[in-house]
């Protein structure tokens, strides 16, 4: 395999790469809006066949409620399947687009999703298009592009695990920590205390009422104090929400909480923190919704192994060294971990700002970006 000829390839391809990129990033695709999300699957399906001609085996899961998941299968010229997993639902509301449209300035787009992770799946689908352009060796490719990742996979869940089970490896084209992988990242849990109390007039009657806000008070030092921070464990209680007026005896309060950990123990020690939660008012009640949203994706021999592969491409690149970081955000990886199987996350743009106004991938990277992807492949396929 010569990776001089995919790093030129690549580069040679730099403006249609960032014409592919608007494009994405100009289908307005937010996670909780049902007909844009089936607008943008479906363009991106027309522009999956442009790029890459028909898939040998194609899949649109329904999502429900939320965005659906396409599965599209490009047989290799190698024994040995990769999964590329990428999202195309956003957190950018309806309309972003009108006030902060896609632009390329001294070397920088930006642009409502440009960063996490649109520019990821351009990155998969030219990354396949080289190796069978330049006819070098490679594995099968499951491409699974989902619409819900954004609000934690509901509906692609099964789907991410199905896919990676017999597979060499499952990449992540989500984008990098200032070009380094993402080895490990923390698992999230998403859950709301309630409490509901009894109602009166805070001037005439305190005494006759229990105030659902004063109860939620007195438990949110004992949820925050669960917290860990030395097991990598941290706890933030995000949203209160409660009452009518001043002068009312609050009947109804809650709370959302955002849990983050690197210890997959540490899911049973806060469940049974949250289980043992008490108010001192009898007459008031509690409740505990929620779950963990992601586990945590731990590095292990199955994922390590596959990260020498990707920094010995990155060496063949000419790239000074290519590093590996933990981050406290989760991803569609940290299923695939989960389950013991090998993955690498962390693999798409070179930038910063996700879910923020300043949002924005450097240009210069992506031809890099993209080359590094599919030596990975190449080099899996002449493994297998």
């Amino acid at each position: 395999m010569s990776l001089d000829d995919v790093a030129a390839w690549t580069k040679r391809a730099l403006p249609e790469l960032t014409d592919d990129l608007r494009m994405l990033v100009e289908l307005e695709t937010p996670s909780d809006d049902k007909v844009l999300l089936d607008r943008g699957l479906d363009a991106l399906s027309r522009w999956l066949v442009e790029r890459l001609g028909e898939p040998d085996e194609t899949t649109r899961y329904d999502g429900g409620e939320w965005g659906d998941a396409l599965h599209a299968t490009y047989t290799g010229t190698c024994p040995g399947t990769v999964l590329i997993l990428c999202h195309y639902d956003t957190v950018w509301p309806a309309g972003t687009l009108a006030e902060w449209p896609f632009e390329v300035r001294d070397g920088r787009a930006t642009g409502p999703g440009v960063f996490d992770m649109k520019h990821g799946i351009v990155q998969a689908v030219w990354a396949l298009r080289c190796l069978r352009e330049l006819d070098l060796p490679r594995p099968t490719v499951r491409l699974l592009f989902n619409g819900d990742e954004e609000i934690g996979s509901p509906a692609a869940r099964p789907h991410i695990e199905r896919l990676s089970e017999d597979t060499l490896a499952t990449l992540v084209l989500e984008a990098s920590a200032d070009g380094a992988l993402k080895t490990v990242r923390k698992g999230v849990g998403l859950f709301d205390v309630t409490v509901e109390g009894i109602e009166s007039h805070a001037g005439l009657d305190p005494d006759a009422g229990v105030s659902a806000i004063h109860q939620l008070a007195e438990l949110v030092p004992a949820i925050v104090g669960a917290a860990a921070p030395e097991k990598g464990t941290t706890i933030n209680v995000g949203l209160i929400r409660g009452g009518t007026g001043r002068n009312v005896v609050a009947r109804h309060a809650t709370c959302g909480i955002d849990i983050r950990v690197s210890d997959p123990a540490e899911l049973e020690r806060l469940d049974a923190v949250f289980a043992g939660l008490r108010l001192s008012d009898p007459r008031a009640q509690l409740t505990v919704n929620g779950e963990w949203n992601r586990p945590p994706m731990v590095a292990h021999d199955a994922s390590r192994a596959l990260f020498a592969v990707a920094r010995g491409v990155a060496e063949e690149l000419g790239w000074a060294e290519l590093d590996g970081v933990a981050v406290g955000g989760a991803s569609d990886g940290n299923f695939v971990s989960a389950l013991g199987r090998p993955v690498l996350d962390g693999l798409g743009a070179v930038g910063s700002g996700a879910h923020a106004r300043h949002e924005h991938v450097l240009l210069d990277h992506f031809p890099g970006r993209t080359a590094l992807v599919a030596g990975i492949l190449s080099a899996l396929a002449e493994r297998s």
